[in-house]
């Protein structure tokens, strides 16, 4: 690899806290506070969402687990942003698969940013403002925001905050999340003391754990559960990979895998704990709804999936004591939830510039105004923030599947020896083998054949092969076979200019 005039890339984290807390920082997103407990409510049966849990518990130790071990090991390795880890794993003529990997996680940050906006706008409507005491007043907030300006102004925000956060490299970006992470995880447990504290919130938490066994003989159940770990723990992101370039050696593999993995979902279910509890109180305590319409509220996404968020929690704050203080906190701890994952997604595309030789100032200023100006189309319109989302949320089941693949290509047995010989970390056993060798490819594979079939027969009948249609098979192929027209075509520039 060429030698880089930017001496960031030697940075190391100065302690495994500095990098637990950034690695938290990859894993606890919008994705936990805003995703999970809705695709919970949506998966569930009448009694409970508990086989959910289940499910999704399974697959923590199936799939994000293994693949956040492969990410910290193949990372620390090879030392390289995430095309010129795959240049070193398996040789430049499989750079393009580095690329693809690389370019779903920035693809997601371009509308990813543009939803970390959205937290910064209604973190500052809840302090300025009353909240909403009713349906029609909520979303003529909603609406009244996107129609104006605010969506770019605070897109810009976000972008230029992430920009900033790793302007200097690995050490800022401990800083940060030093910050970020420890905050965000008492503004979570705060949340949910005052959540089971609420008269009624027991209906609505033992609904989320009380298991409907019959769930589990549901293909969608497992199936669901499989994507929300994926996008829960940022598993087979490249985002790991990233961070782990910056380890230290005694930082151990498999340990900080597993505290990474299950603390993102212990702070997944601590929101699933709040959002389950604060609805059902208010929702039935409140206005008397039964159970079954205070799961259509849950389940019922809203445009971009924004409905429970940003409709209907304001409304149930403005609704209990000490609400608005609440309020405040919900979407400061969302906006510190985002704004830890976009840094991670602003280094992995800043690391690759650095490693062709650009110096990082210039290389976050590049990364910045571009996930600006490729944002702007989902700041403006919902659609095309939900087809990005549908179409790069798929693509993350393809880049585990290439990170499985890595592995697989190098050896297995022979990877698990070099993590095994590591002093301070746990022993890795053989069960990692089958997993990465088997059961995530495949599980890759079943669930890409599930979301096409979905996509013909619910999301777009009729339409599949309209690559127009925002939820389309075509769509979704169209825009993959474009990147991959583009790595394979520049493959052998991208190395040269990666090796020198």
């Amino acid at each position: 690899m060429p030698r880089s005039l930017d001496a960031s890339i030697h940075q190391r984290f100065s302690s495994r806290f500095g990098l637990i807390l950034s690695a938290l920082g990859i894993a606890v997103g919008t994705g936990n506070i805003w995703r999970f407990p809705r695709i919970a409510a949506q998966t569930g049966g009448e009694e409970g969402a508990g086989a959910f849990l289940i499910a999704w518990l399974i697959f923590l130790f199936l799939w994000s687990i293994p693949l956040i071990i492969a990410e910290y090991g193949l990372g620390r390795k090879h030392r390289s942003g995430v095309i010129g880890i795959f240049i070193k794993a398996m040789g430049g003529k499989f750079a393009w698969m580095g690329g693809f990997v690389a370019m779903v996680a920035t693809a997601i940050a371009f509308f990813y940013a543009v939803v970390v906006g959205w937290c910064l706008y209604y973190l500052a409507q809840t302090v300025l403002y009353p909240l909403p005491q009713d349906t029609e007043t909520a979303i003529q907030i909603w609406d009244g925001f996107q129609s104006s300006g605010w969506p770019f102004l605070v897109h810009l925000a976000a972008v230029t905050f992430a920009g900033l956060s790793i302007g200097k490299g690995v050490r800022r970006i401990e800083r940060v999340n030093k910050i970020l992470i420890p905050t965000l995880l008492i503004i979570v447990i705060l949340s949910v003391l005052r959540a089971v504290t609420l008269p009624g919130a027991g209906a609505g938490i033992g609904y989320l754990f009380r298991p409907q066994w019959n769930q589990l003989a549901r293909p969608e159940t497992w199936l669901q559960a499989l994507t929300q770990n994926a996008w829960d723990t940022g598993a087979g992101w490249g985002l790991f990979l990233t961070y782990a370039a910056y380890m230290k050696l005694e930082h151990g593999a498999v340990k900080n895998a597993f505290t990474t993995g299950i603390g993102n979902n212990m702070v997944s279910i601590l929101a699933a704990v709040m959002i389950f509890g604060t609805v059902f109180s208010i929702l039935q305590g409140h206005l008397g709804m039964a159970d079954a319409q205070v799961l259509e509220v849950m389940r019922e996404s809203g445009p971009a999936s924004t409905g429970l968020t940003f409709m209907w929690m304001p409304q149930l704050f403005a609704r209990m004591p000490l609400g608005s203080i609440l309020a405040v906190l919900f979407f400061l701890g969302l906006s510190f939830a985002g704004f830890s994952s976009l840094i991670a997604m602003f280094e992995l595309a800043s690391r690759l510039l650095v490693d062709t030789g650009i110096q990082r100032s210039r290389a976050v200023l590049i990364v910045v105004g571009i996930s600006y100006l490729l944002g702007i189309p989902s700041a403006r319109n919902l659609d095309f923030l939900s087809n990005q989302d549908f179409v790069w949320g798929l693509g993350l089941m393809i880049s585990g599947a290439i990170i499985a693949g890595t592995i697989i290509k190098g050896g297995t047995a022979a990877f698990r020896s070099d993590l095994n010989a590591m002093k301070n970390d746990w022993k890795l056993g053989k069960w990692w083998d089958y997993i990465i060798s088997y059961f995530i490819p495949i599980a890759a594979l079943i669930l890409l054949i599930w979301w096409m079939f979905l996509a013909i027969t619910q999301f777009a009948p009729g339409e599949w092969l309209n690559p127009f249609n925002p939820f389309s098979i075509a769509t979704m192929w169209m825009q993959w076979l474009i990147l991959l027209a583009v790595l394979l075509l520049f493959n052998n520039r991208i190395v040269r200019r990666m090796t020198g």
